[in-house]
């Protein structure tokens, strides 16, 4: 298949319909994208083999235009010198160039044509190929969101299951631990401080009873 073929067959196709036919669209498109590019690569070198081709074709004209005046100003001056057959083959030679000149200006509108066309195709193309890198991030993005939900609804169908109730059972029951423990802290705190205060009772009453006793020296003291 010719690349031009290619070229229509891609440019005319339905991307769409025909991700639509496969089992494997995301697979299907990269095939597509890679067979743009290709594709792609090879029109531009096309294009630019023409290029070259119609600045060498523009080459040559100049060089017969020149050769042309050349021409001219020796027909002239063969009959300045009075040489009218020298004059006469000058301008068959002028002649010949002007032939030249024609069919190379013909070459030029034809190869500015393929080169215009060329152009417009590599427009398509890229268009075309935007159109298919525009469908796989979209096909990408779906995939994502096809994975998220089925992990998604699994882990829902996960949380239904007796093995979600145990692992509540199992939270339960360490709350419940941890409150306890919570609690005889609590009520060991509590118990220090009752001791603590008992002390300190005893404490105070040893200081009384020996502020009394000192009082009691001193008075006797005084009678």
């Amino acid at each position: 298949m010719s690349i031009f073929s290619r070229f229509r067959d891609i440019v005319n196709s339905n991307i769409n319909d025909l991700l639509d036919k496969v089992e494997e669209p995301e697979k299907m498109i990269r095939l597509m994208i890679q067979e743009m590019e290709d594709t792609l690569v090879e029109l531009k070198s096309s294009c630019a083999g023409k290029m070259a081709s119609r600045a060498e074709v523009n080459r040559e004209k100049e060089y017969v235009e020149k050769s042309l005046e050349r021409w001219e100003g020796r027909a002239r001056l063969a009959l300045e010198k009075n040489r009218e057959d020298l004059a006469r083959e000058a301008l068959l030679e002028k002649k010949n160039c002007q032939n030249q000149i024609e069919l190379l200006t013909k070459d030029l509108d034809h190869f500015s044509k393929l080169i215009d066309e060329c152009k417009s195709n590599i427009l398509q193309l890229e268009q075309k190929l935007e159109e298919v890198r525009q469908k796989h991030k979209l096909l990408i993005q779906r995939g994502r969101h096809a994975n998220e939900t089925k992990k998604a609804r699994s882990a829902m169908r996960e949380a239904d299951g007796t093995a979600a109730f145990h692992r509540f059972n199992e939270l339960e029951r360490t709350v419940e631990r941890m409150e306890a423990e919570a609690e005889l802290s609590s009520y060991s705190s509590t118990a220090d401080q009752s001791v603590e205060h008992e002390f300190d009772k005893l404490e105070s009453e040893s200081e009384i009873d020996e502020e009394l006793e000192a009082l009691k020296k001193s008075m006797k003291g005084k009678s």
